[in-house]
């Protein structure tokens, strides 16, 4: 019953968009061309089920690797300017700068010192999901009461047990919450960068695999919209997918934590 009322009202709001976009492709006799029904989007998915799965792995692994580094490093980084003024006020104003550099202006850079395969992909999407995990990890670690940090001083403790024990648990929190974001945007940066990169001859079977992101943009070009709007909705489960596993996480490691709704 829980789970009913939670994935009810958006199942129920799914369905009725759905329902009358149907409606208005059938009156209003829209060609696919231009606008397919969903009935005509859903025969898509195993009409190309084999382009479907290829290209998964292939975005899969680009914003797994993307996502990676920028947990990593991201990590590493926030902890860095917490500790260090110095490098705060180097690099902080840097990473507020790189943010608004437009993503359209780097690829074609990267495409050509990295080539048509993978490290541009990625490095587009550490470019734009590195940044919200260094300031949730920096706003986190500064979060934290100074009378604990005082207590634990007290105690003899050390700045890596501190830092160990207290302020990176206080900060998970903070973290998870900048890791949901950085994943949702390594996603669109890998899917963009595919877009722009383009795609390469998986060997195997022939079929050209350059991630979902270079067939949503095949597909629109040659007027295939059914295809089109099949790999987006193939895309958005992919990525409700990865949400959902760190938000499991997320409640596994931050059982102690209750939040109450007033």
């Amino acid at each position: 019953m829980r789970v009913l009322r939670q994935l009810g009202p958006p199942l129920g709001l799914i369905l009725a968009f759905f329902a009358g976009w149907e409606t208005l492709v059938r009156l209003w006799e829209i060609p696919t061309y231009l606008l397919p029904a969903p009935t005509q989007i859903f025969q898509a998915i195993p009409a190309h089920l084999e382009i479907l799965w290829l290209n998964s792995g292939v975005t899969l692994a680009a914003v797994g690797l993307g996502f990676g580094i920028s947990l990593l490093g991201g990590l590493a980084l926030g902890i860095a300017i917490f500790y260090s003024p110095m490098l705060e006020r180097a690099l902080y104003p840097i990473l507020i700068a790189s943010r608004n550099v437009p993503l359209f202006t780097i690829a074609p850079l990267l495409i050509v010192w990295m080539g048509f395969g993978l490290p541009p992909k990625v490095v587009v999407a550490v470019i734009i999901a590195f940044f919200p995990l260094v300031v949730s990890t920096y706003d986190g670690l500064r979060a934290l009461d100074a009378d604990l940090v005082n207590l634990f001083r007290a105690l003899g403790a050390t700045r890596w047990q501190i830092l160990r024990k207290l302020r990176l648990p206080a900060a998970l929190p903070f973290i998870f919450s900048g890791a949901k974001l950085s994943l949702v945007y390594s996603i669109i940066g890998a899917v963009f960068a595919e877009m722009v990169v383009g795609g390469q001859v998986w060997r195997a079977s022939g079929v050209v695999a350059g991630g979902l992101g270079y067939w949503i943009r095949h597909a629109t070009n040659f007027g295939h919209l059914d295809l089109a709007f099949a790999l987006i909705l193939w895309l958005s489960g992919l990525s409700l997918v990865l949400f959902g596993c760190i938000v499991w996480i997320e409640r596994h490691l931050l059982r102690w934590q209750r939040v109450e709704r007033i």
